[in-house]
């Protein structure tokens, strides 16, 4: 609070000291100046904004171009892969998958397909954890940041809660075998896209006909609807046994239930997954 003389005027020293503190350093009028009042004819732009006369702008120089310099043009950088998928590679991949005869050939089959763009922002396929001897075998749907990273489905949030799920039931990564319908992380986790899912679907598909489990659990709703081949919700879907048909006709049980994940966002559900998974024990003692 700046002090006052005795005719209760401010002292000049300090109301000058105050703007300089303020940033204030030089006048640019003697009088203030009403910027809300509106500009007449005869009002010369100088004198309405108290500044002075704006400056005549010279002309910037040209540029001269590489060509007219005598420098050469950059190369030009190589085309990046196609980022669209087409039904061609859509075909490529049902060609692929179904050459494969082991798991190991599917991987790397896999591995060597540029048809998906996901393979392009993904650091890894995430091909499958497990025993591919298993009686089960789970399939979710993609990917996550920690599933990306080391190259292993459910191994975030979510594959710990799946773990402790399998050893209510007496089962573990060495009596259990794990997929997803898609095998590169969608960027920023990002639902796939349904030409990218019918990419990926001959892969999975060949996975689940040479892993041939005696049970088959799909995770989450879009796993469900892919390898069931139904349009129903996955709270309508879990609990009720369905099948899953292999392109060789084979006929494998399948128990659809609620994904790990979205148990974490709901965990009021996860009695629902818990009656599942104890008909999936109920089942495979049935099968012993």
């Amino acid at each position: 609070m700046t002090s006052t003389t005795r005719h209760g005027q401010p002292d000049l020293r300090e109301l000058l000291a105050f703007y300089a503190e303020a940033g204030v350093h030089d006048a640019l009028a003697e009088e203030a100046v009403d910027r809300f009042m509106e500009p007449t004819a005869s009002t010369p732009p100088a004198q309405m904004t108290g500044s002075a006369p704006a400056r005549t702008q010279r002309p910037a120089p040209e540029q001269a171009s590489p060509a007219a310099a005598g420098l050469a043009a950059p190369p030009a950088r190589p085309a990046a892969p196609a980022t669209v998928p087409d039904e061609a590679q859509a075909a490529l991949a049902r060609e692929l998958a179904s050459r494969a005869a082991t798991l190991a050939e599917l991987r790397e089959l896999m591995a060597s397909f540029d048809g998906c763009n996901l393979k392009f922002t993904a650091k890894n396929l995430v091909f499958a954890d497990g025993n591919p001897d298993a009686d089960v075998m789970l399939v979710g749907e993609a990917p996550g940041r920690d599933e990306d990273l080391e190259g292993l489905p459910f191994v975030g949030r979510s594959g710990q809660l799946l773990d402790r799920m399998l050893a209510a039931i007496g089962l573990d990564r060495k009596s259990a075998y794990i997929a997803n319908v898609i095998p590169w992380r969608p960027p920023g986790n990002r639902t796939p896209t349904p030409h990218e899912t019918e990419i990926c679907r001959p892969f999975i598909e060949r996975q689940i006909e040479l892993a041939n489990p005696k049970v088959l659990v799909t995770l989450g709703g879009p796993s469900a609807k892919l390898l069931l081949n139904t349009t129903e919700g996955i709270l309508r879907l879990r609990g009720n046994w369905r099948s899953h048909q292999t392109k060789a006709g084979q006929t494998i049980p399948a128990m659809p239930t609620l994904h790990p994940a979205y148990l974490l966002r709901n965990p009021a559900h996860k009695k629902l997954a818990w009656r599942d998974f104890l008909e999936i024990k109920a089942r495979l003692k049935q099968l012993e």
